[in-house]
């Protein structure tokens, strides 16, 4: 008896949280699959034009709550030091080997490692392998989706006080280079 009245309450609090935020994204109605090689609504945003970094699930999937990507790595690079202001960022390794930092801290990460990245915290990390592979993700969702699709539609290498602006808008603070 006492677990049906958890459960009701439960999905009962859900239901008014939901209600209670009406200016976030409407989940999508159900299921769905991103194949592999797919991005979640057919548009890619490649990382510096050549790294994919397509979208699989998005904040209009989840009511903001998280987004996820998928990163391929075929060339060594990886983002400036950078944090963000409002979100937790989780990588996952699935293939090949990266250095990152976060925090005051350094340290590599191979296939089948995660790594957190708390919000407020400087971090950044570089593919180590001649190839990679990781999922990482937002929580909750904010605007890395349109910040991706932005630095997509740039005509040529921004300036660097377009990388600021732009990181600005989307609620990012970059700190420094990337990692070398």
């Amino acid at each position: 008896m006492q677990r049906r009245t958890f459960l009701t309450s439960s999905l009962a609090a859900t239901s008014l949280l939901a209600r209670a935020n009406p200016g976030s994204p409407t989940p999508a109605p159900g299921a769905f699959t991103v194949k592999a090689g797919d991005a979640r609504f057919g548009v890619h945003t490649p990382y510096r034009g050549v790294n994919t970094n397509d979208l699989k699930i998005s904040a209009r999937d989840t009511g903001g709550a998280v987004s996820v990507f998928e990163y391929v790595g075929r060339e060594k690079v990886g983002p400036p030091l950078h944090l963000h202001r409002d979100q937790d960022e989780i990588f996952y390794i699935v293939e090949g080997e990266y250095r990152f930092q976060v925090g005051n801290e350094t340290f590599t990460a191979t296939a089948g490692d995660t790594v957190f990245g708390p919000r407020n915290v400087p971090h950044t990390w570089i593919q180590l392998s001649d190839s990679g592979k990781m999922t990482y993700l937002v929580q909750p969702s904010g605007k890395l989706e349109d910040f991706f699709l932005k630095m997509n539609a740039l005509k040529g290498p921004p300036s660097e006080a377009l990388v600021q602006q732009l990181h600005t808008e989307h609620g990012m603070t970059v700190l420094g280079p990337p990692l070398h």
